[in-house]
């Protein structure tokens, strides 16, 4: 499987899936005075479903943002899944 690129200038984790890209969106935010992180989208190509990728961004993903300290949120329904 690809690695996950993180791309923090446009807030996301990309992985390339034949000449696509896997994609999980998050926004920054503070919760009070506690930083927050919302995982607001994962979207993987037709053409690449059913192998994984979704669940390994949003893994990838939420261990970043458990090591940057952030409050986890998840506007998406996919990452709600893993931070309940």
């Amino acid at each position: 499987m690809p690695d996950i690129q993180h791309q923090p200038e446009q807030q996301r984790f990309v992985l390339e899936c034949d000449n696509s890209e896997a994609i999980l969106s998050y926004r920054l935010f503070s919760h009070g005075t506690t930083p927050a992180v919302d995982f607001t989208s994962t979207y993987v190509p037709p053409q690449c479903r059913g192998k994984g990728f979704a669940e390994k961004l949003v893994r990838t993903g939420i261990k970043w943002a458990q090591a940057q300290g952030f409050e986890l949120h998840a506007s998406c329904w996919y990452v709600a899944k893993f931070i309940r």
